[in-house]
């Protein structure tokens, strides 16, 4: 493919320089004379069009779909050179060219490119009043001015030499309408606008310019044919041939948006100078016609266009009215927000949702549905001042947009709308009483779109619905969602895989002994740039992300590792790992942790996992045969924080459990609270009775320890024995306490 453009390339520029050459032997050989030499011009010509109708030849292999328009532009081609040469050869006695009526090959060469205009189209025609409209002003005007400047001149001459009008203006009338042609196809969306239509338009206008100039020539008694004719023809169709070889766009045309405004007014004003400026004699008359329908076509369009604004106008504001309440919709708020947005402007949105809506679509029916949510609308609009826009965005979702960004009055506009909802609405006998939630967002400095108000104002509203609160003002600590923690939770998953999970280990101790009996393992993040996290930092965002079996198992490793090297130092005991109920229920932690126990050696009897016991509510049974697997591979089970959820006995009498935890709340409490303290005393004598280990969690001082040994505890773990360690800590720890006798009192 690539061999074939470039011969099509060289044979274009082949023929520009035959014209060139045999410009320069003509001036060599007949000096500064305008009359070409009859030889050179005939082989000029010969070699001319051979090459164009090679390049022609290769065109039609190159492009099958338009091998029958190019064959007759060929066609047309080879007439108009076969009558030229004819015409340029010499003849004895000859003195001067006259314009003939019998140059039937010329005539039948023009209508050759006509056909091949007319067929060698791009695109299905677009019937479009308004482009058709377009076209004819274009043309028309055109036609106008080019009659006014090229023809005119030409008809004078022709009434005072006696040559037959038609006959001497057939040609350049004939160039000018296929150079029209050309245009027209292009503002009715057939050819496409660009550097092929432009040469062709351009080769026709040439040409018109060759005829025209011929057509004088002849009328002053020299010759037709002179060396500027020669090579305006040449171009000519040097221009036509090479546009017909451009190769056509393979994508669909684009949408026109109708021709230049500027283009049609020059087309316009182009008719009305004829008329104002025509001669009354020669083409005059006939210049009337294409400048009068030129300013009919240019009324037509005038007259559509006022049509197509006023549609427009109307479309666009439906295309921001909600059909059901007749208050804008979201395009409309979306292009507020945005406005307001672009020109920093203060601006408060507010997203209203009605609580328990579906409930009545689905009781009374759609129909009631849509009566509620016209009557909420047509309040609130009626109850609100005129500066806030209120608008419903779909479904039983609605919004108010106020221009300012005062807290108060935004809550007091929000009060105010949830009042007027709060009405009872009476709908097919029934009165109801339907409530709102409001979120409520004001725009920020960094705020670059409506997309972050509206999502803000929506986490706004969700607040609200859940806790009952009515309306709440956008509060990001609250948003699980926000940029900030999404970029923590990325940071999460990277930190995660590059190992910068660590542990630190709180000792328990055993109260009868004093010795230490076990750590539980407590996760760190070592953030490379905002220092050691605690898990309150990072923990939702993980259970967020999905990331926590993720963290499970790293938790898991780590804690396997920390052992391995524990033993390694000579110290045995136990570890306490903590599990979320998902990850527990999965299974995928606990078989984590037994594979990478297994590849270090380890004696799954020195791992202990702790449960909270919302681990157990959702799906008891499945919680029940997960405890049961875990307790046959030897490791044990605590249920942490024991007594701050649903404390179900059932679960303590039918789950395979170890230990309880009891909860830091009631320990720390027990001795300025006679109830923490008889909850403490009735827990122990309970998990006594049921054989349960209980630890408690939380012991800050001396006495609150005595208190608990006093009344039975296994274990005590808390500040007043040691806060949580790095696992590089431990061991040293670890042989301090064992040589220390006096424990606790340290």
């Amino acid at each position: 493919m690539s061999g074939r453009w470039t011969t099509d390339r060289r044979l274009g520029v082949t023929a520009w320089a035959v014209m060139a050459v045999g410009l320069s032997i003509d001036v060599l050989v007949g000096g500064a004379s305008i009359d070409p030499n009859r030889i050179v011009l005939l082989a000029t010509l010969l070699v001319f069009f051979i090459t164009l109708l090679v390049r022609l030849g290769l065109a039609m292999r190159a492009r099958r779909r338009r091998r029958g328009a190019i064959a007759v532009l060929a066609l047309g081609l080879l007439l108009w050179a076969v009558e030229s040469a004819f015409l340029a050869a010499p003849t004895p006695g000859a003195s001067s060219h006259r314009i003939t009526s019998g140059e039937l090959l010329f005539l039948a060469s023009y209508l050759a490119l006509a056909i091949f205009l007319l067929v060698d189209t791009e695109y299905h025609a677009t019937y479009r009043i308004s482009t058709s409209l377009e076209t004819a002003i274009v043309c028309g005007g055109s036609a106008s001015l080019a009659g006014a400047l090229l023809l005119t001149p030409l008809a004078s001459r022709f009434a005072a030499n006696g040559v037959p009008l038609l006959i001497g203006l057939i040609y350049p009338v004939a160039d000018l309408i296929l150079a029209l042609l050309v245009v027209g196809q292009v503002a009715l969306q057939v050819r496409s606008r660009g550097a092929a239509s432009a040469g062709m338009c351009s080769g026709f206008f040439v040409l018109a310019i060759a005829d025209a100039t011929f057509v004088g020539n002849v009328t002053v008694g020299s010759h037709g044919s002179t060396r500027l004719t020669a090579m305006l023809w040449g171009a000519g169709f040097a221009l036509i041939v090479g546009a017909a070889c451009r190769t056509r766009p393979d994508a669909p045309m684009t949408a026109s948006r109708g021709m230049p405004a500027p283009v049609m007014f020059g087309a316009a004003l182009s008719a009305v100078l004829v008329l104002t400026l025509r001669p009354d004699h020669g083409l005059g008359p006939y210049l009337t016609i294409p400048a009068v329908a030129t300013l009919l076509a240019a009324g037509g369009r005038l007259v559509l266009a006022l049509r197509e604004a006023n549609g427009a106008a109307e479309a666009f504001a439906l295309s921001r009215t909600d059909d059901l309440t007749m208050l804008p919709n979201r395009r409309a708020v979306v292009a507020r927000v945005e406005e307001h947005i672009l020109e920093r402007r203060p601006l408060t949105l507010m997203i209203m949702d009605l609580n328990g809506f579906k409930d009545i679509n689905d009781t009374l029916g759609h129909v009631a549905g849509d009566a509620v949510l016209q009557m909420c609308a047509r309040r609130m609009r009626e109850a609100l001042p005129s500066a806030v826009m209120v608008a419903r965005l779909g479904g039983d979702e609605f919004a108010l947009v106020t221009p300012d960004d005062d807290e108060l009055s935004a809550l007091e506009a929000a009060h105010v709308a949830r009042s007027a909802v709060l009405q009872p609405t009476t709908v097919e006998g029934l009165e109801l009483v339907v409530d709102a939630s409001l979120g409520i967002a004001i725009r920020e400095p960094t705020d670059r779109d409506s997309s972050a108000l509206l999502r803000r104002a929506d986490v706004a509203m969700y607040q609200a619905k859940v806790t009952g609160a009515g309306a709440l003002l956008y509060d990001a600590s609250r948003d699980d969602f926000s940029r900030t923690k999404l970029q923590l939770a990325e940071e999460l998953r990277r930190g995660i895989s590059e190992g910068q999970l660590v542990l630190w280990y709180q000792p328990q101790v055993d109260a009868a002994t004093l010795q230490i009996c076990g750590l539980e393992a407590l996760v760190r993040w070592q953030h490379p740039e905002q220092g050691l996290l605690p898990p309150v930092a990072f923990l939702p965002t993980a259970r967020h992300a999905g990331l926590m079996r993720a963290l499970s198992e790293a938790v898991a490793l780590q804690a396997t590792m920390d052992m391995r090297e524990w033993r390694a130092a000579g110290v045995a005991t136990r570890i306490a790992i903590n599990c979320a109920p998902p990850e527990l229920l999965s299974g995928a932690f606990v078989r984590r942790l037994i594979e990478v126990a297994g590849s270090a050696g380890l004696p799954l009897t020195d791992f202990l996992i702790e449960v909270t016991e919302d681990s157990f509510l959702a799906e008891p049974e499945r919680a029940r045969a997960t405890l049961q697997d875990i307790r046959s591979h030897g490791l044990q089970v605590s249920i942490d924080d024991y007594g701050t959820g649903f404390s179900s006995l059932a679960y303590l009498r039918d789950l395979p459990i170890d230990e309880l935890k009891l909860d830091r709340s009631f320990v720390s409490t027990m001795q300025a609270d006679h109830r923490s303290r008889m909850i403490v005393e009735s827990t122990l004598q309970m998990a006594h009775g049921l054989d349960l280990r209980v630890v408690a969690e939380g012991v800050e001082d001396a006495a609150t320890s005595a208190s608990l040994v006093a009344l039975g505890v296994d274990v005590l773990q808390g500040y007043h024995m040691a806060r949580p360690m790095p696992a590089c800590e431990v061991v040293s720890w670890l042989a301090a306490w064992a040589y220390d006798s006096a424990g606790i009192s340290r």
